[in-house]
């Protein structure tokens, strides 16, 4: 039995705001078209003192099914909502079935239809202030049953900074621009570094250290241009087509990094020359989901809340992006236990001890980035007031950046790798030590 419409609303309000995170508020253009939903999250937004919220609506046109004894105009329109009031608002729609949210006294009414010029022009342009700091979320409201509308709408928010200039960009990501630009130049001077540890051992490189320093390119490229799309975005409202760059090298940097921890963890190029065929099936299986999960993050990034799919789009890319962190674990605990294995015959304990060491400590490591960058940094967008949601970019590009020096020193190349010599003197203990069990996993 299908629940009634007023039912579904709560949960509709705490899934959207859930998993919709700050948004840039870039200046939006927006085509509606004969839509019935009774609620339409627009932005959500950080706003200082000195916000403002801009909408201009036109080619409004409504649809009823219904002959409705008054006018249904009042019954559609736009409101600020802000997190501390979404609860109270959700009460009050459990609590009279036929309650309009246009009629709270917990939101920040916009305006309604009834504001709209006469046909056929039907149309409105308004600014309006926010003098109460807060974070707030855009919403459009239908209250008329079985009422479609359709309208093209555009939606500026932002706020302003002393000299009167329009920053475009939440309270909490203003300083983005800023923070993204600083860890580029930290991975400039990482890939720099890399290239000149490569060429002082040449005769250690594998195919493996020149795909580490593509990654290492890739992630300073994505930085830049993320550093140029927020900038560009804070000061003028739109992208400039660095969002595009961004989408680019954030889809290769992805891919690449992923396929690096797969074949690091299969011992590719530098404890073997090739892939097993379970290992290939891996990057099969990995590399398409990337190419899945990057196209719902430029669906997600680029259109919004607005559109009927968005909250189906978000859980894909969770999806996707679970199943890839699991898939990327197997060929670690696969080499592993084929070290393992191989200790007892080939007669090479203290090798083969440095190497389970070594796959330990990565598998360790991989896990630790991946619960941190996924659950953690999550928690902080979460519980941060909305002031300092730049904590949690910066606490996941750190955490990023720390497993990138920690993974690239441990498979450097050296002439004499710590891990892959053989020391005859601790043959004895190595053996002893393999036959521990701390390395089953």
């Amino acid at each position: 039995m299908n629940k009634p419409p007023h039912l579904l609303l709560p949960v509709f309000l705490l899934v959207l705001l859930s998993v919709l995170s700050l948004s840039t508020a870039e200046i939006k253009t927006l085509s509606i078209t004969n839509d019935a939903r009774a609620m339409i999250l627009f932005e959500k937004f950080g706003f200082t003192p000195t916000g403002h919220v801009t909408i201009s609506v036109h080619s409004v046109s409504v649809a009823s099914s219904v002959n409705a004894p008054n006018p249904v105009s009042s019954r559609l329109g736009f409101f600020l909502l802000s997190e501390e009031s979404l609860l109270q608002v959700i009460l009050e729609i459990q609590e009279n079935p036929n309650f309009c949210v246009l009629d709270s006294h917990y939101i920040l009414s916009l305006f309604t239809f009834r504001d709209l010029s006469p046909p056929p022009l039907s149309s409105f342009n308004q600014s309006y202030p926010v003098t109460a700091p807060n974070e707030y979320s855009l919403f459009f409201a239908n209250c008329a049953p079985e009422t479609r509308v359709s309208m093209y709408v555009k939606t500026q928010v932002y706020n302003l900074d002393r000299d009167g200039s329009k920053d475009y960009l939440s309270a909490g990501l203003t300083q983005l621009p800023s923070l993204f630009f600083l860890y580029f130049l930290a991975y400039a001077a990482f890939l720099g570094l890399w290239i000149y540890v490569c060429y002082n051992n040449k005769r250690s490189v594998h195919r493996i250290h020149l795909l580490m320093g593509g990654l290492l390119l890739m992630k300073a490229l994505n930085l830049i241009c993320a550093a140029e799309d927020k900038h560009y975005v804070k000061v003028t409202g739109t992208p400039h087509g660095w969002d595009v760059l961004f989408y680019i090298f954030q889809f290769i940097r992805v891919v690449l990094l992923f396929t690096v921890i797969v074949l690091i963890g299969t011992g590719w190029s530098f404890l073997k020359p090739f892939l097993q065929e379970k290992e290939k099936k891996v990057l099969m299986v990995v590399i398409p989901l990337q190419v899945l999960a990057n196209i719902a993050s430029v669906v997600i990034g680029e259109t919004g809340p607005f559109i009927k799919d968005w909250v189906t789009w978000n859980q894909v890319f969770l999806l996707v992006d679970i199943i890839c962190c699991c898939a990327i674990i197997f060929p670690i605990v696969w080499s592993i236990r084929s070290l393992r294995e191989n200790s007892k015959t080939d007669g090479k304990a203290a090798r083969n001890l440095a190497k389970l060491q070594l796959f330990r400590q990565f598998y360790i490591v991989v896990i630790g980035y991946l619960y941190f960058t996924r659950i953690v940094v999550f928690a902080l967008k979460t519980i941060a007031a909305y002031k300092y949601q730049w904590v949690s970019n910066a606490a996941e590009e750190t955490a990023s950046l720390l497993f990138y020096v920690v993974i690239f020193y441990m498979f450097r190349p050296v002439e004499k790798n710590e891990y892959f010599v053989l020391d005859e003197e601790e043959e004895e203990a190595a053996e002893l030590a393999l036959r521990d069990e701390e390395f089953e996993l």
